[in-house]
């Protein structure tokens, strides 16, 4: 059973997304597929199919989040330091050629999300930073060519 790395603030978010589909969204579908019934015959009833399609997919996110969750290494970023980068690092990166700034924190899979500057520990970007230190140049394959950034600066917490 491989263990998934996330960070605190991650695993409370998939917490509180499961309780949600369990208490909330379970029930409604359930009344939803109810009251479908009530409208006669079901192999053409829109609505019934509709809700038992939501059905489906919310009993699998639950499934694929209580999966997470079980094997879920939660790692406490404000406990870690060191001058390289590694798991739950935010790094300050400067485009060498074009000499933009950009911060990413290094997070789990589940909890990726560019626009708010966390990308996956499995990201190429990730994957090319991860046991660098300050002033070190990576070089990153991106779909339009190669990318060099160097790296500013690194911080835990």
């Amino acid at each position: 059973m491989e263990k998934v790395p996330m960070t605190a603030h991650g695993h409370a978010l998939l917490q509180s997304e499961l309780r949600r589909r369990q208490a909330e969204e379970r029930p409604a579908i359930i009344q939803a597929i109810a009251e479908a019934r009530t409208h006669g015959d079901l192999s053409e009833n829109a609505e019934y199919h509709a809700a038992k399609e939501q059905q489906s997919y919310n009993e699998g996110r639950i499934a694929e989040l209580e999966d997470l969750l079980s094997r879920a290494e939660v790692i406490d970023v404000t406990k870690l330091s060191g001058d390289t980068v590694k798991f739950g690092a935010t790094v300050t990166l400067v485009d060498e050629d074009t000499d933009e700034e950009k911060t990413y924190q290094i997070v789990g899979d589940q909890e990726a999300d560019v626009r708010s500057g966390k990308i996956s520990i499995s990201s190429p970007i990730a994957r090319a930073l991860i046991g660098k230190g300050v002033g070190d140049s990576v070089e990153v394959a991106a779909p339009a060519g190669a990318k060099s950034y160097e790296i500013l600066s690194i911080a835990y917490g």
